[in-house]
């Protein structure tokens, strides 16, 4: 089992890379990191040592978000494996919230983590600790696991238990401070059933309490007096969540030693998202050293109970949220990417390298939240809102 917080739409790594007011979310370069440096999720073998030198960038709906990341991981008597990673996100924002309520802005965060995996036997043990830090937002995450070998190293099962503590503040108010608190339960099996074919079934859990939206983001209701027929409030979410997911992964090798992947995710909260997405994968290599990838993904949630595009009143309810990403929306991702490996008789210190090159477009499409940018429209009958992305990961791998 893998080693790390899980990977999913609230867990602590897309936290600690929470989108500023109307900015994508861009957990997806924490993902990426955490998959280079982290173990196999099955048999308990510790990962190669290596060096991974990376530029990852995503641009999108005024968003732009890019810069390098450096990881290494070196073992110790094949007993124990260390790594670390550090990245830095150069994040320019004038997304449809940003422009609609204040003005464009430029940001830098940076991110730091560690951690180590212990072999004993067919058992694996595991600890890390990720660090995020922007002008207005620190992220703290730790988690440690264990995953043991089974039925003549057939089977793997894992559990694993990480917590998160974070500190928001608001740019321009000194006196603003609010703390986020989470806790991350998840338990993963893989098994081998044929020569050709492995699944991998995960659930995970996390509870959080605290600040759990966006110290900028507002709502807007409808008023009469408004020259533009509506205002704006600031948003307020309920304080606590709890969020389950489950996924199914299979992969199945092809004779000319090519291979498909599927994954099937569901994932609910207790404030009334409830989402899926599919995912397929095809990944080809060559006999010159090169390897080929293919991928596509489709996304799709419901609302939160609280959420609307435009309130009829101030202070309608309780709770209030007009945040997209909370919205009913779909994504959909093409992507495609190319591997080489060579030699590097120049590296004395290392056995090979590898260059990689990734590039995914993703279309988002909001089925309840509109584009206010929009002139001449009443409120509530502006045009829908949607946005083409583009995420690009270049990065050379080293082994030691």
């Amino acid at each position: 089992m893998k080693v790390q917080p899980p990977l999913g739409r609230t867990t602590a790594a897309r936290r600690a890379t929470r989108s500023r007011p109307g900015g994508r979310s861009y957990g997806w370069v924490v993902a990426l990191v955490l998959a280079l440096v982290l173990p196999s999720a099955h048999a308990a073998i510790l990962p190669e040592d290596r060096v991974d030198v990376m530029y990852h960038g995503y641009e999108g709906g005024g968003l732009t978000v890019e810069g390098p990341a450096v990881l290494v991981r070196k073992a110790y008597k094949d007993k124990v494996s260390v790594w670390g990673n550090y990245l830095v996100d150069m994040i320019s924002s004038a997304s449809i919230d940003v422009v609609a309520t204040a003005s464009e802005y430029t940001e830098e965060r940076t991110e730091y983590g560690f951690g180590a995996d212990y072999l004993h036997g067919k058992t694996m043990m595991g600890m890390f600790y990720i660090n995020s830090t922007e002008n207005d937002y620190e992220a703290n995450t730790a988690g440690l696991s264990i995953s043991q070998d089974f039925f003549g190293d057939l089977t793997n099962l894992g559990i694993s238990y990480s917590r998160g503590w974070d500190t928001i503040t608001r740019t321009g108010d000194e006196t603003f401070e609010e703390e986020l608190d989470r806790q991350s339960f998840g338990v993963s099996l893989a098994q081998i059933l044929t020569r050709n074919l492995l699944i991998n079934i995960n659930y995970d859990s996390t509870t959080e309490e605290g600040f759990l939206q966006s110290a900028y983001r507002q709502v807007r209701y409808l008023d009469p007096n408004a020259a533009r027929g509506y205002s704006y409030d600031p948003a307020l979410h309920p304080r606590t969540k709890t969020t389950s997911a489950i996924a199914a992964r299979a992969m199945y090798y092809l004779p000319y030693r090519a291979s498909v992947k599927a994954e099937a995710r569901r994932y609910t909260d207790t404030w009334g998202v409830d989402a899926w997405n599919v995912e397929f994968g095809y990944v080809h290599p060559f006999d010159f050293g090169m390897t080929t990838e293919l991928r596509f993904r489709y996304y799709e949630q419901t609302e939160a109970d609280f959420y609307s595009d435009l309130f009829e009143r101030q202070a309608a309810q309780n709770f209030m949220s007009r945040d997209k990403e909370l919205s009913t929306f779909s994504t959909m991702t093409v992507g495609g990417g190319v591997s080489y490996e060579f030699a590097t008789p120049w590296l004395p210190l290392m056995k090979k390298g590898e260059a990689n090159l990734f590039v995914d477009w993703l279309r988002f499409d909001y089925d309840s939240f509109r584009d206010v940018t929009a002139e001449g429209l009443a409120p509530g009958e502006e045009p829908l809102y949607g946005f083409d992305a583009v995420v690009i990961r270049a990065f050379f791998s080293f082994w030691m």
